[in-house]
C-alpha cells in the first residue's frame, strides 16, 4: 500500500491546484460531553497520526482529469484521502465515520466529475457477509471537506477479493447528475440525482456466488463499459458489456476469452486514439492470480488486439513458474498511444509497471532501471538491505498534466516518479495500519512501541517520522500478536508474531534491536499468541490459542515448559510491581485466574463474569499490586483491588472496550485512565483523572476512525497524551490543544 529528491513534494505536487481546497477541520472547540452527569468537559485535543508511512493496501488512485494537482486515493480498510498540493500530503476524508460505521472505512470505489472539479463520490462498505452492515455512498461538493450520505440496501466488499479492481463507481459521461454503481451481489445501481438515491437497473448478467459482479465501470467517449467478474472466460459467458444510451446494455463483440482473460480488472480509455485498454487475470486479486493479459479495443471499428507485455507462465530466474496476472492500467492524456500497465501477484520476478509509447506494440519495464529511495519510510526494506519495486500493484495512475509522473499502489505504500527512473514512497499523511498492541515506555528514547497487522512491531523514536529502524527485525514478523515490557526493567521487551524465521524475540535496549528466543514451543509457528514478561523480566508467559496450553520460560526463551493450569487462549497479564504475580481472564468461563509463583501454576479467583467474547480485556494499573480493571464491552467496566479475588462494577460508564493508563494529572495520586467505551449512549475516547469517578470525552465527531477497540494507552511521561489503536488508520495520538 505506499514519496524524493525528487522530494515527495515533487511527486504528486507539480503545480498548485487551480482552486482553493477546504480541508477537514481540526476542531479546536471543547472536548465533547455525552450528556452524562459523570462526564465533564475539558479543553480540546489535537489529534495526529504517529507516522509509520502507509503500511496497508492502496486499492485505488485517481487523478482528476481536468484539475491540475488534484488526486484521490482509496484503501481497503482505512478510508479515502485527497492529495493536497499546498501541504504536500494526503488529507484523510473519512475519519468522521464512527464506531457503528466501522464497516464504511473500506472504500469499494470512488468517482470524480470531470465537469465539476469539486464533486467527489465514495462507495463505502468493507464486507458483504451477513454480519456486516450495508454499504453507503458519500457525496461531496467541496472535495471531501463535507459530506452528504445515502445508505444503500446492498452490501459492498472493499476488503474482499477484487478490492483492487475498478473503479466500480462512475459519473455518466452524458449527464453529471447520473451515476452508476456496480455491486458484487446485486447487479448494477443507477442514480439520477447525483447519488442522493439509487435504484436497481437492468443488466444482462446475473450475479453468482463468487462475489465479484461488476468489477469496473469506465467511460469511453459517451459510451459506458462495464466489466463482469463472474464469467468463466468462455465466449458464451462474456465479461465486458457496454451501453451507449444509458438504458440498453450489450456484450461487447469479439472480446477476448480464455483463462488469461477471465476477469476484467481495470480499464482506461485513450481519447486521442479512441482505444479502450483492459487488463485481465484469471482471478480478481490481489491474491490468487496466476495468469492474465492486456487487450485493447478500437472503439470506432470494434477491432480487438492483444497487447500483453509479457505472458505469464514462463520460468522465473529462481526456476519457479513466473505466474501472475495484470492489474492497473492508465493512459497518457497528453500523448496518444502512451500508457502504463502493471503486473499483479508476481512474487518470483517481482511485480513491475510496463510503459508503451506506441499503443502496446512494444513495452519497457520501468522496474528494470528504477532507483528506489525509501529513506523516509525505512520499513519498506522489510528487514533486508533494499526494498523491492512492488507487490499487489492494482492501483496505477498517470498524471494528466505530466507524462512522466506515474504513481502506483502496493500492499504497503504508494510509489511515485517524476522522471520514470527515480521512485520514492508518496505517502505522507496516509496511514493504514491495523494496530494490535501499544506500549508507552516510562524511560528511554522511544515514547511508543506499536504492534500491527502485516508489519510487526515498530520503535517510534519520533511520533512525526516513520521509525528510522523500520519494522523490528531479527526476526521480521508479519502480524504482531504480542508485545510486553518489564515494568521494573523497561529496557527489556518481548514480542511475538507470525514469521518465517521464528515467532518470538526479546530486546535489552527498549525495543531498538532484537534477538530471537533461543528456542520456542513447537506450536508457536502455527498459533503464536499474546506474550508477557513479568515485572523484572525474569519470566515469560506465552499463550497459543484456545486449543493449546500456555508455556513458561525462566531463561529468556532458551527453554520452555508447559503450564497446564494456565487458561487456554487467555492473554497473560503481569503484575507491574510483584514479579511473582501474573493474571489471566478466561473469556470462555468468565473466570479470572492468578499466579503467585511466577507463572508456574494458576488458580481460579473471581468467577461468574461475562463470557463468550475473546476481545474482553484485563488490564493492570501501573505502580500497584493487584489493581485490575476488566473491560467487558457492553457489559461494562469492572475493577478489582484484591488481585482478582473480587470485582465491582464501575458505575460511571456502561461500556468499556479497551483501557490504559498514563501520567497522573497535577495533584492527582492515581494515574490518568484512558478508555474507549461509552459513558452515555455512544462509544468514544475518554479520560478520567479521578480513578474513574468522572470521565471527559477527548475525541470529537471529526476524529472517530471507525473501530478503535483493540488497544489504548496513555504516555507515562506526558500528562494528557494518549495513543489509540485503529483498524485501518494507524496509531492516533492526542494531546491537549
Amino acid at each position: 500500500m505506499h514519496a524524493f529528491h525528487l522530494s515527495r513534494r515533487a511527486v504528486l505536487a507539480g503545480t498548485a491546484a487551480t482552486a482553493a481546497v477546504a480541508t477537514l477541520p481540526l476542531l479546536q472547540g471543547r472536548a465533547q460531553a455525552a450528556g452524562s452527569g459523570a462526564e465533564t468537559a475539558a479543553s480540546a485535543y489535537r489529534w495526529r497520526n504517529a507516522v509509520q508511512g502507509g503500511t496497508g493496501f492502496i486499492s485505488g488512485i485517481l487523478f482528476h482529469p481536468s484539475c491540475r494537482g488534484l488526486a484521490y486515493a482509496r484503501t481497503d480498510i482505512g478510508g479515502a484521502y485527497r492529495w493536497d498540493d499546498r501541504s504536500d500530503r494526503w488529507i484523510p476524508l473519512t475519519d468522521h465515520l464512527g464506531w457503528d460505521d466501522w464497516n464504511l472505512l473500506g472504500v469499494e470505489a470512488m468517482a470524480v466529475d470531470p465537469a465539476h472539479p469539486d464533486r467527489l463520490y465514495l462507495a463505502l462498505g468493507a464486507y458483504t457477509q451477513s454480519w456486516a452492515g450495508n454499504g453507503a455512498v458519500l457525496r461531496s461538493e467541496d472535495r471531501g471537506a463535507t459530506w452528504s450520505r445515502t445508505d444503500l440496501s446492498v452490501k459492498l466488499g472493499a476488503n474482499e477479493d477484487g478490492r483492487g479492481t475498478g473503479e466500480r463507481l462512475l459519473v455518466d459521461p452524458r449527464d453529471s447528475d447520473t451515476l452508476w454503481l456496480g455491486t458484487r451481489h446485486d447487479g448494477l445501481l443507477k442514480s439520477t440525482d447525483r447519488g442522493a438515491s439509487w435504484q436497481a437497473t437492468s443488466f444482462p448478467a446475473a450475479p453468482s456466488a463468487t462475489g465479484q459482479g461488476i468489477t469496473l465501470l469506465v467511460a469511453a467517449g459517451r459510451t459506458v463499459y462495464a466489466g463482469w467478474g463472474d464469467s468463466d472466460g468462455t465466449a458464451g459467458k462474456p465479461n465486458l458489456y457496454r451501453t451507449s444510451d444509458g438504458t440498453t446494455w450489450e456484450a461487447v463483440p469479439g472480446q477476448p476469452t480464455g483463462t488469461a482473460a477471465k476477469v476484467p480488472i481495470r480499464a482506461a480509455y485513450d481519447r486521442h486514439t479512441r482505444e479502450l485498454y483492459v487488463t485481465y487475470a484469471n482471478a480478481p486479486g490481489p491474491n490468487g492470480q496466476s495468469d492474465g493479459s492486456v487487450h485493447k479495443l478500437r472503439t470506432v471499428n470494434g477491432k480487438w488486439t492483444e497487447v500483453t507485455p509479457v505472458k505469464p507462465g514462463g520460468t522465473a530466474t529462481d526456476g519457479s513458474t513466473d505466474a501472475f496476472g495484470y492489474g492497473g492500467v492508465a493512459v497518457d492524456a497528453r500523448r496518444p498511444g502512451t500508457l502504463v500497465v502493471s503486473t499483479n501477484n508476481r512474487w518470483a520476478e517481482i511485480d513491475t509497471v510496463f510503459r508503451s509509447t506506441n499503443g502496446g506494440r512494444t513495452w519497457t519495464s520501468l522496474k528494470d532501471r528504477a532507483v528506489l529511495d525509501v529513506s523516509e519510510t525505512p520499513y519498506l526494506k522489510w528487514g533486508g538491505d533494499k526494498p523491492k519495486f512492488g507487490w499487489w500493484i492494482q492501483a496505477l495512475a498517470l498524471d494528466p498534466y505530466d507524462s512522466e509522473h506515474v504513481v502506483y499502489g502496493t500492499g504497503a505504500t504508494i510509489y511515485g516518479t517524476r522522471d520514470l527512473k527515480h521512485w520514492a514512497p508518496q505517502i505522507r499523511g496516509l496511514e493504514e495500519a491495523s494496530i494490535r498492541q501499544l506500549v508507552s515506555p516510562p524511560t528511554g528514547e522511544a515514547h511508543l512501541l506499536s504492534g500491527s497487522g502485516d508489519i510487526g512491531v515498530m520503535y517510534h523514536e519520533r511520533l512525526t517520522a516513520s521509525p528510522s529502524r523500520g519494522m523490528a527485525s531479527n526476526p521480521v514478523f508479519g502480524t504482531s500478536t504480542g508485545l510486553s515490557l518489564a515494568a521494573a526493567k523497561p529496557s527489556y521487551v518481548v514480542r511475538a508474531g507470525w514469521g518465517n524465521d521464528g515467532n518470538g524475540a526479546y530486546s535489552n535496549d527498549g525495543g531498538r534491536t532484537w534477538a530471537p528466543f533461543g528456542a520456542q514451543p513447537a506450536i508457536a509457528k502455527d498459533a503464536p499468541g499474546p506474550i508477557a514478561t513479568n515485572a523484572d523480566g525474569s519470566v515469560l508467559l506465552w499463550s497459543f490459542g484456545t486449543a493449546n496450553p500456555g508455556y513458561r520460560s525462566a531463561d529468556n526463551g532458551a527453554t520452555w515448559s508447559e503450564v497446564a493450569s494456565f487458561p487456554k487462549g487467555a492473554a497473560p497479564i503481569p503484575d507491574p510491581v510483584d514479579p511473582t504475580r501474573f493474571y489471566a481472564f478466561d473469556t470462555t468461563t468468565g473466570t479470572v485466574f492468578a499466579s503467585t509463583d511466577s507463572g508456574r501454576t494458576f488458580t481460579a479467583r473471581a468467577t461468574g463474569l461475562s463470557t463468550g467474547d475473546s476481545e474482553f480485556q484485563l488490564t493492570a494499573a501501573p505502580g500497584r499490586t493487584g489493581d485490575l480493571w476488566l473491560s467487558l464491552k457492553g457489559n461494562g467496566l469492572y475493577r478489582s483491588t484484591d488481585a482478582g479475588a473480587t470485582f465491582a462494577k464501575v458505575s460511571s460508564c456502561h461500556a468499556a472496550h479497551t483501557l490504559g493508563f498514563g501520567k497522573a494529572a497535577r495533584g492527582a495520586s492515581y494515574p490518568a485512565i484512558y478508555m474507549v467505551g461509552a459513558v452515555d449512549s455512544f462509544n468514544a475516547v475518554y479520560r478520567s483523572d479521578d480513578e474513574a469517578k468522572t470521565w471527559t470525552r477527548i475525541n470529537d465527531d471529526q476524529h472517530q476512525w471507525g473501530w478503535t477497540g483493540a488497544a489504548i494507552t496513555g504516555d507515562p511521561r506526558v500528562y494528557g497524551r494518549v495513543y489509540v489503536s485503529t483498524n485501518g488508520r494507524g496509531v492516533q495520538y492526542g494531546e491537549p490543544a
